[in-house]
């Protein structure tokens, strides 16, 4: 039996485990990223462990999350990123320079390569042929000092492409059609391989926004084959020698397939607050659009903003419409001001916003009350806008364009003839916004530049032989990481002060809980299914850590935030049976007697709650159980270097 894509990327890369399909593996990461928004605790993390200088081939620090300074906070935390990067051997992508994936995509990908970041859309990286990881940042800092990654090996699916998408329908419509289908839980425990002839079709950038999105499918990543169009796309970067074929063998078997034929697509758009709750345009019908947002990490690449320019060019925004379109990277802003398109953007009305992920995360442009926006972002929770009663549509930048001009959600296929832009024959090539780190004589000199904002981070202590507390929260389905630890302009930049942070945990489901926890002293939390999907921020961990949280017992777990929680030092509990969820109410009060023997001799674990016991589950590997044990993934890993 021959390998798929991802088998031979991992076998490559195997440190520790066996390739089956439910066990635990080690792999060897050959580059790292980080993002501000989650970097600043992650390198605290790193000079916990008391690294010298990064042991892989290549780590970034990205600025591109809290670019909007509307005090010291967010800049203080600018300069400690760079600080420590020049220090220890990492390369800073400053402010300005553009959205992490994206630059990554351009400059430092390489096809074959693993690669691990801090923000849960890192498997952009796919795009190239990566086998790219959406991590924690204690993860992302383990790696940077050597350590392996550890995942559970996933079922492999594959998603086989042919035909080709007809004009006006986009990349966009792939993924959401994708979503459509398995929704924002099928695709937990697999790793989605994209095949077929279809596939010859696709340009990089285009291939990325689908493997950018695959994230809300709750899958470990996507990834497509590194062919001949990723060697001109590499090439046109001037990064030709970083190309290798990447392919599955002919007879590779898969636990899935999903047959898709691109010519069939139509444009989609998934409505709120979830992105698979997808439908056609023609579905939805031509709602009034009070906002367009084009950009993210999603669909800010120099292909996007061409074919949006080019809608644009000679016409008018609608007057009741607010555009505001955001390159990608600086490469792609460049190319556009030189070309003559960001004229035509600005002519036709659209606010420029700088390289960064801004609206997509709710640093600016939030929606007016009540307003629908149309965004080309992969997101659409509810309150992540900043606007907590808007309608959020994901689309993709045709039909952002065209709804832009005629003031109401519009099918792009009407608007006129086929455009066709071509990706260059030769980016502009101008890294002068990376700054490289120190040498290692040089570094021992450097100093650490800190704010006052910069908190140390929680950690936990050792697991308790018992744990008594309360039900200090439930909460249903489907609970994302937004809705445990806010995003927004409020917010972010104290994401490197966790006490902070700490007024703002579960605001959006119970403004009471921030003083109810602390009240308390410790807690336990119930959800749904599905329990933390979205971002990798660690911060939905650590924070409820800081408020005294030991366990957290859910229907079902969204892969990195599970890591998280046990990363954190938090138990991640799931219910023998999913009825008996409803058993638990708020104010319950739960004792897990012998929890601590219980995990660490892998014996059944019960809650008793109002005098019944209720059988639960904690599925471990046995480095996941010695992790809890330590109390936390930063005192494991202290502890393993002794």
């Amino acid at each position: 039996m021959g390998y798929t894509i991802a088998q031979k990327i991992i076998k490559n890369h195997l440190v520790d485990g066996q390739m089956k399909v439910g066990e635990e593996i080690g792999l060897r990461i050959d580059q790292t990223l980080t993002q501000d928004a989650t970097g600043t605790m992650a390198y605290l993390e790193f000079e916990a462990m008391g690294v010298e200088r990064v042991k892989t081939e290549r780590s970034v620090a990205y600025i591109d999350h809290n670019t909007l300074q509307s005090g010291f906070e967010s800049a203080d935390d600018h300069r400690f990123i760079g600080s420590i990067a020049k220090k220890h051997g990492i390369y800073f992508s400053r402010p300005g320079n553009g959205i992490c994936h994206q630059v990554h995509l351009e400059r430092f990908g390489i096809p074959g390569k693993t690669l691990i970041g801090s923000d849960s859309h890192t498997p952009t990286g796919g795009g190239i042929g990566m086998l790219a990881f959406g991590a924690g940042g204690l993860d992302v800092a383990v790696a940077m000092g050597g350590g392996a990654y550890y995942i559970t090996m996933p079922k492999m699916v594959r998603v086989n492409l042919t035909g080709k998408l007809r004009p006006f329908v986009a990349a966009k419509d792939v993924i959401l059609e994708v979503l459509r289908r398995m929704s924002v839980k099928g695709g937990v425990s697999k790793i989605i391989e994209y095949g077929g002839e279809g596939v010859a079709t696709l340009t990089v950038p285009e291939r990325a926004t689908i493997t950018n999105m695959g994230a809300e499918l709750g899958a470990t990543t996507s990834v497509f084959p590194s062919d001949e169009v990723t060697k001109s796309f590499l090439a046109a970067q001037g990064r030709e020698e970083n190309w290798v074929p990447v392919f599955a063998d002919e007879d590779a078997e898969y636990d899935e397939v999903i047959d898709i034929n691109l010519s069939e697509l139509v444009p989609m758009a998934a409505c709120p607050h979830s992105p698979d709750n997808v439908k056609t345009i023609d579905e939805i019908g031509p709602i009034k659009v009070d906002q367009v947002c084009i950009g993210s990490c999603t669909n800010s690449s120099y292909l996007d903003l061409m074919r949006v320019a080019a809608m644009l060019k000679g016409k008018t925004v609608h007057p009741d419409v607010s555009l505001a379109i955001a390159p990608g990277s600086k490469q792609v802003f460049n190319m556009i001001a030189q070309n003559g398109a960001l004229a035509d953007l600005i002519a036709a009305g659209a606010r420029i916003l700088e390289s960064a992920c801004g609206p997509c995360i709710g640093m600016g442009q939030s929606p007016n009350s009540g307003g629908i926006s149309l965004r080309t972002f992969n997101r659409n929770f509810e309150g992540r806008s900043g606007t907590k009663d808007a309608g959020v549509y994901l689309v993709s930048p045709e039909v952002a364009a065209a709804s832009a001009l005629t003031g109401v959600l519009t099918d792009p296929r009407t608007f006129g003839d086929e455009i066709k832009i071509e990706l260059p024959e030769h980016f502009l090539i101008n890294d002068n916004m990376v700054e490289p780190p120190a040498s290692p004589e040089e570094a021992k000199d450097l100093q650490i530049l800190r704010g006052p904002n910069i908190k140390e981070f929680p950690n936990a202590d050792p697991i308790a032989a018992d744990i008594s507390a309360d039900v200090l929260l439930k909460v249903g389905d489907n609970i994302t990481t937004d809705h445990i630890m806010p995003a927004g302009a409020k917010i972010l930049p104290y994401r490197s002060n966790i006490p902070y942070l700490s007024n703002f945990c579960f605001a959006v489901c119970d403004e009471a809980f921030p003083e109810r926890a602390r009240k308390a002293g410790k807690g336990i939390i119930v959800g749904g299914q599905n329990y933390g999907q979205g971002s990798s921020r660690e911060h939905a961990a650590l924070v409820p850590l800081y408020l005294g949280i030991k366990a957290v017992i859910a229907k079902s777990f969204a892969r990195i935030h599970r890591a998280n929680l046990i990363n954190a030092g938090i138990v991640p509990l799931t219910f023998a049976n999913e009825a008996d969820y409803d058993k638990l109410s708020l104010g319950d009060a739960v004792e897990l007697t012998g929890i601590r023997a219980c995990i660490e001799n892998g014996k059944p674990i019960a809650a008793k709650v109002n005098g019944e016991d209720i059988p639960l589950v904690c599925e471990l590997s046995g480095r996941q159980k010695d992790i809890l044990l330590s109390g936390g993934l930063l005192n494991y890993t202290k502890e393993s270097v002794k």
